[in-house]
């Protein structure tokens, strides 16, 4: 069994951003154009009509204040209201690859590594743009990488889900190093007509390498002292999209085929399992919440990461010990703890604890804990 270290992360970050501001003002129109063409419906009762939201509203329940995008001007146009991503040419690379590729890029920089060294990719991540090839394959292939490649979903868990099968590859000596890629276009799956969710995501990749620690020459280190996953089975976040969905009599772009979630059942259920499974990894590996240094915590709304943050240390957080990416990222699914740890892991000093943590649909949480060394 080999020692295994986090060497490098990625990030790649879209050329756009969408202020609070900016989205409420086409919703608004949006919500305009949609009450006066169901006018008479809306006067018979026959349709609901859609009620405007505010920039006030948005980061009071979510804490976002901002997201970065593929593309902004499809978003922002009231008679479309979704991103406008052309199809490329199967022999084009695709875009969850190409961004994929750049996260893995700086991870391997960042380490000190070339494509030379690794021996695996895994892309974990919520939508996969096909089914097949695997998406992870065109990585490695983009990036000239020897070895395998496979996709996972776990929905926002997908990052640290990837993040164990790469430890358990690398611990086993079944490969010297591993990329797990985590490329989450999710705009392309919400629903920016609605109200209760058009402002939750936002666009954006991450890479990491996992690897021997015998082996690893970096100066971002980090020991991998464990990790725990668990899920549980629930309706309360869905995405209907499928391969069925052309065998059914039912409409293909029914809002049930986007992103919904009943969320104060999420906040209800989420926050405890959470606060729980990280308390419950902390004790199984004798460490106490109070040996954490830092908390780098799945990035889906700023008051689930206080609630969790507070049940595990027993008390509100200080400083950076959770870091928040959200307010600019927004809610980029697998990213976002991983977008965090990222950001957040250069100033502390050697021999510091933290954990990395990411939780959503399915139910899924995952827990890894490391120690800078």
């Amino acid at each position: 069994m080999h020692q295994v270290v986090i060497s490098g992360t990625g990030l790649f970050t879209p050329p756009y951003s969408i202020s609070n501001e900016e989205l409420v003002t086409a919703f608004n129109a949006y919500v305009e154009l949609f009450n006066a063409d169901n006018a008479a419906a809306i006067e018979a009762g026959e349709v609901a009509a859609l009620q405007p939201s505010s920039a006030e509203f948005i980061e009071k329940a979510s804490g976002i204040k901002a997201r970065y995008v593929l593309n902004k001007e499809g978003i922002l146009d009231p008679k479309r209201m979704r991103p406008y991503l052309a199809e490329r040419n199967n022999d084009d690379v695709a875009i969850l690859a190409e961004m994929g590729v750049e996260a893995c890029k700086q991870a391997l920089e960042r380490a000190g590594r070339t494509v030379a060294d690794v021996d695996g990719v895994i892309v974990a991540c919520s939508n996969l743009q096909r089914a097949y090839p695997a998406v992870s394959i065109e990585v490695q292939a983009a990036l000239g990488i020897e070895g395998f490649a496979y996709d996972m979903n776990v929905a926002c868990s997908s990052a640290t889900f990837g993040l164990q099968a790469a430890i358990n590859s690398v611990q086993l000596g079944q490969a010297r190093s591993v990329l797990v890629v985590s490329p989450e276009i999710c705009t392309a799956h919400l629903n920016f007509c609605d109200r209760d969710s058009h402002f939750i995501f936002g666009d954006a990749a991450t890479a990491v390498l996992v690897e021997r620690a015998d082996m690893a020459t970096s100066k971002h280190q980090f020991d991998v002292l464990g990790s725990k996953l668990k899920t549980h089975f629930s309706n309360n976040i869905r995405n209907n999209f499928g391969f069925l969905n052309r065998c059914a009599d039912g409409d293909p772009l029914a809002a049930d085929k986007l992103f919904v979630q009943q969320g104060r059942k999420v906040f209800k259920d989420v926050c405890p399992m959470a606060a729980e499974l990280i308390s419950g990894h902390l004790a199984q590996n004798h460490l106490a919440a109070s040996d954490v240094k830092r908390f780098w915590l799945h990035q889906a709304n700023l008051s689930m990461n206080q609630l969790i943050a507070r049940k595990v240390l027993g008390r509100d957080p200080e400083g950076d010990e959770a870091p928040v990416i959200l307010d600019e990222y927004a809610n980029t699914s697998s990213a976002g703890s991983i977008i965090a740890f990222h950001k957040y892991q250069d100033d502390l000093p050697t021999g510091s604890l933290g954990v990395i943590c990411s939780f959503g649909a399915g139910y899924s949480i995952g827990s890894v804990i490391v120690r800078k060394r």
